[in-house]
């Protein structure tokens, strides 16, 4: 068996999310379909980050296993005629057998885009940008953000799902204006369902003075998600790049990655 890196990007308008699901429009079943088609073989993705409907991808990364195989430039032309245009694979390369693109990975990085302009997002971009009121504070939005750094329990900022953890670590949560075009960039080690849209939607709380600055990591002592927080509109957000470690590290990697994290009793954090 050969193992093989898919490099992914998609808008995610017209798909109900990444994950297969009977009778639905997926990325992942539309991936499947076709290089199953290709390689006349079944062939079954393991994906980075499952993203939800009508989330966008421009670093996705997935693997399968496939049965001995060394053309890997003429499977990529191959998927470019099939796929429709809406999804796109944009590199497939060998990966050492220890490659687990959701295992192996470092972190996952997204952003999330609005505009401000008075007149909404242009129609160009759409799909892919939110528009929101002029004028939010972005001074006591960074504040927020940065209250939110670090190895916690997001609970409040996920749903639930049935024995997953909601420990992540953040590492990153910043805010770009250029003009009327503001941008939120969100890396952690692993992110738990929704929670990008929950944090992006309740700094924005704070931004339109709805909130104070320091609501956001108050909401850090919770354990089942939080009501009072609002999850911003998918189509803003999109999965930008996934980091993995080197061929030699990924091993160690998949084993940390696969232990539950927990936390700790004392409000700190631990695996």
């Amino acid at each position: 068996m050969t193992r093989l890196r898919f490099d992914i990007a998609y808008d995610g308008t017209d798909f109900r999310g990444w994950a297969t699901q009977p009778g639905l429009r997926t990325v992942q079943g539309v991936l499947e379909q076709n290089l199953s088609l290709v390689l006349r073989e079944p062939v079954q993705l393991t994906v980075a980050g499952r993203t939800d409907a009508g989330v966008h991808a421009e670093g996705q990364v997935a693997h399968a296993e496939v049965a001995a195989f060394d053309d890997p430039a003429g499977l990529l032309r191959r998927l470019s005629r099939l796929l429709p245009g809406d999804v796109r694979v944009t590199a497939i390369t060998f990966a050492p057998a220890e490659f687990d693109a959701r295992f192996s990975a470092l972190r996952r990085h997204y952003v999330y885009r609005l505009t401000t302009a008075v007149h909404g997002a242009d129609p160009f971009e759409r799909r892919h940008v939110v528009g929101v009121r002029p004028g939010p504070d972005l001074a006591a939005m960074r504040a927020a953000s940065t209250g939110l750094l670090g190895l916690h329990d997001f609970a409040a900022f996920c749903r639930h799902r049935e024995g997953a953890s909601t420990v992540r670590e953040l590492q990153r949560f910043d805010w770009r204006a250029d003009g009327a075009r503001l941008t939120a960039a969100v890396s952690a080690d692993a992110f738990c369902w929704s929670m990008v849209r929950s944090l992006v939607g309740a700094v924005l709380a704070v931004g339109y003075g709805r909130r104070t600055p320091d609501w956001p990591a108050g909401l850090l002592t919770e354990r089942s998600r939080s009501s009072a927080v609002t999850v911003a509109a998918a189509h803003g957000l999109s999965l930008v790049g996934v980091d993995y470690p080197e061929p030699a590290e990924l091993a160690a990697r998949n084993r940390t990655t696969r232990a539950v994290r927990v936390a700790a009793a004392d409000g700190c954090c631990g695996t």
